[in-house]
C-alpha cells in the first residue's frame, strides 16, 4: 500500500498542476550539442502530443525496420545473384543512422519533460547511431567470392530483422497494458512504452524468448564479426568496431532484461506480501470476527 501511494503522489507531481513549479531534469550533452541552450520543457497538451507522436513514430518506423532487410535479403536471393549492391545496403544504413538519431533526440527531450525512461535505452541508441554511422564507410565488396566477403552483411540484415520483428511485438502488446497503468495511477501520463521488457506476466512469456534469442544472435554477429577482422577475411576496422559494439549492446540489454524481471518478481512477491497482511488483519479484527460468527450461525 505504501508503495502504490508513493507512486500516485510521484504521478500527481508529475501531472498535476504543481509541474509547472517542480524544477525538470538536465538536458545533456546530446540536447546541447544538437539544439543549444534552450528550454524544453513544454506545456501539459504539447507533452502528451510529444509523447504521442513518440509511440507513433515507433510503430511507424517498426515497419520499416522489419521490412527493408527482408526485402534486400529476399532480392540477394531472387535478382542480384547472391551478391548484394552497395547502394541498397548503404541507404538502409542511413536510414538507421536517422532513426536512431531521432529516436534518441525525442527520448531525450521526453526525459526533460517527465518520461519515466531507462537511460540505458538512450544509450543503446547512442550506440546504434554510432554503428550506423561506421557501417555507412564499410567497403562492401563485390565478385568474386562476394558470398564470403558478405557474410558480415547478411548476418547482419538477419539481426535487424528479428529486432524489427521484437519492435513490433513490444509495441503491440505493451501500449495497451501503458495506458491502463496510467488509468490506475501507476504511471505518469507522459511515460512512454520504453525498452524491450515492459509488460505484464503473459507478454513476457511470449516477448522474453524472442528478447534473449535476439540478445545472443546480437553477440553471436558480434563475435562473428571480430573472427573475420581477426583472420583477415574482412580487415577493415570497421568491422572491428562494429563488432565490439553489438557485443557491448547484447551484454547491456540482456543486463537490463534480467534486472526488469528481477524488479518484476520483487514487486509480485511484496504485492502477495501485503494483501496475505491484509487478510490476516481483517480476519482478527472486530468486523472480522462478527461476520464469521453471524455466518457459522447461519
Amino acid at each position: 500500500m505504501v508503495e502504490e501511494d508513493l507512486d500516485r503522489a510521484a504521478c500527481l507531481m508529475s501531472d498535476g498542476d504543481i509541474a509547472s513549479i517542480v524544477p525538470s531534469k538536465a538536458h545533456g550533452t546530446f540536447l546541447k550539442v544538437l539544439l543549444g541552450p534552450v528550454n524544453l520543457r513544454a506545456r501539459k497538451e504539447v507533452q502528451l502530443k510529444v509523447k504521442e507522436e513518440y509511440n507513433s513514430y515507433r510503430d511507424r518506423t517498426a515497419v520499416v525496420f522489419l521490412g527493408f532487410p527482408m526485402i534486400l535479403l529476399f532480392l540477394r536471393t531472387w535478382l542480384w545473384n547472391g551478391c548484394f549492391p552497395a547502394l541498397p545496403v548503404q541507404l538502409y544504413q542511413a536510414w538507421l543512422l536517422f532513426l536512431y538519431t531521432t529516436l534518441a533526440l525525442r527520448e531525450n527531450i521526453l526525459r526533460v519533460n517527465g518520461s519515466d525512461i531507462r537511460p540505458w535505452w538512450v544509450s543503446h541508441h547512442y550506440c546504434a547511431m554510432l554503428m550506423a554511422l561506421v557501417s555507412l564507410t564499410w567497403e562492401i565488396k563485390g565478385q568474386p567470392d562476394c558470398a564470403r566477403k558478405q557474410r558480415g552483411v547478411e548476418l547482419f540484415l538477419c539481426w535487424a530483422v528479428m529486432q524489427g520483428f521484437a519492435m513490433m511485438l513490444q509495441n503491440r502488446y505493451q501500449r495497451q497494458r501503458l495506458y491502463t497503468r496510467i488509468a490506475l495511477g501507476k504511471a505518469k501520463r507522459m511515460d512512454v512504452v520504453w525498452g524491450e521488457t515492459a509488460g505484464v506476466e503473459g507478454q513476457l512469456l511470449l516477448l522474453c524468448p524472442v528478447l534473449f534469442l535476439l540478445q545472443v544472435f546480437e553477440g553471436y554477429v558480434g563475435f562473428l564479426l571480430l573472427r573475420t577482422a581477426h583472420r583477415g577475411i574482412i580487415p577493415e576496422w570497421q568491422v572491428v568496431v562494429c563488432g565490439i559494439l553489438l557485443i557491448a549492446m547484447a551484454i547491456g540489454n540482456f543486463a537490463n532484461t534480467v534486472d526488469t524481471l528481477m524488479v518484476k518478481s520483487r514487486f509480485k512477491a511484496k504485492m502477495k506480501k501485503s494483501k496475505s497482511k491484509r487478510d490476516l488483519a481483517a480476519c482478527t479484527s472486530p468486523t472480522g470476527s462478527s461476520l464469521t460468527n453471524s455466518a457459522a450461525g447461519a
